[in-house]
């Protein structure tokens, strides 16, 4: 596996694409400059739910509760890898603290693809008479993301409604509920998928692909109250020939132009208003073109794509690199 390097634009309509629970759930906003913020977590969470729930994969960061309705916690789910090589379960009270890391590695990184993808800090613990013997496995995730940040400022909007019940069996009215979200937000994530690190965690060039999926799909399939409106726009992969170099913050390179260059960020509302300029971007990977061995990608039809004032396809001026569509990007 060589280095690789991903940049994925999506945007939201009338939702809260992340919300602040230190902050009445309200979407994250840098206050200085009011571009809207979501964490590498959320989007880690919505790969995270697509592999498992669409796909039927194994994760090891999920929500499991026991027939008390108690949540799992992470030692009890490390239990869970505690099998042999015919899923037989083990004794941890027959077995050394060593022999519990390497049987649970091992199973994890086979069964677990959240984790050969963005690595895991895993607590073991076992009883010994009265003591309690402990220890961990870190995983160092290959795929990292940095925060994701909307391509313009946005506007935070508050809503109030009623519910649907009383507040109490005595009261005859019904209950306020108030939420807040934004009218409109594009929001671009860079990531970096470290060829070293995925050595350790055996991450697969198939499970790369499967996470440009679930980036894709996933974050369209999210049809919660909260994030309904979500629409990938771009998603954009370059790997890369030479070892331990990729080209960095590709996401400096994009920029957005509104169609009414008069209008406020604030006031879009709609992908038609605004174009994406890859001018930079394609300089950059003009001039790093012996290193790039190839580059993946999947573009929205609503998006326009602006390259010198023209729509382009983004090959045009990089002929020498394979430009591969990606094959879910309708």
């Amino acid at each position: 596996m060589n280095r690789s390097e991903i940049l994925f634009l999506y945007d939201i309509t009338d939702a809260n694409p992340n919300g602040d629970p230190m902050d009445d759930n309200k979407p994250r906003i840098d206050e200085e400059t009011g571009i809207n913020l979501v964490t590498d977590v959320r989007l880690k969470r919505t790969i995270r739910d697509y592999l498992h729930e669409t796909k039927g994969t194994e994760i090891f960061v999920r929500e499991i509760r026991d027939e008390n309705d108690n949540l799992q916690d992470a030692k009890l789910r490390a239990d869970d890898f505690l099998f042999d090589e015919r899923k037989n379960k083990l004794d941890k009270n027959n077995m050394t603290i060593a022999e519990m890391k390497n049987v649970i590695s091992k199973n994890v990184l086979n069964e677990c693809i959240d984790v050969r993808l963005f690595g895991a800090t895993i607590p073991l613990e076992k009883k010994e008479g009265t003591k309690t013997l402990g220890g961990s496995l870190t995983f160092t995730g290959p795929v990292q993301f940095k925060m994701g940040r909307s391509l313009h400022a946005v506007n935070v909007v508050h809503i109030k409604g009623t519910g649907a019940f009383a507040s109490d069996k005595a009261k005859s009215q019904a209950t306020f509920r108030e939420e807040y979200i934004l009218p409109y937000s594009l929001i671009c994530f860079y990531g970096i998928v470290n060829e070293n690190a995925a050595k350790h965690t055996r991450l697969s060039e198939n499970d790369v692909a499967l996470l440009l999926e679930a980036m894709w799909k996933g974050t369209k399939s999210l049809i919660s109250r909260s994030k309904a409106g979500q629409m990938p726009r771009l998603l954009l992969r370059v790997v890369y020939k030479e070892r331990d170099y990729h080209i960095g913050e590709l996401d400096k390179y994009i920029k957005l132009r509104k169609i009414n260059g008069n209008a406020r960020d604030e006031e879009l509302r709609d992908i038609s208003e605004v174009q994406i300029d890859i001018t930079e971007l394609i300089i950059k990977l003009k001039l790093n073109q012996e290193k790039i061995e190839r580059i993946e990608f999947a573009v929205d039809s609503r998006l326009s794509i602006v390259n010198n004032g023209e729509i382009c396809d983004l090959y045009k001026d990089v002929e020498e690199i394979s430009f591969i569509p990606l094959s879910f990007n309708n």
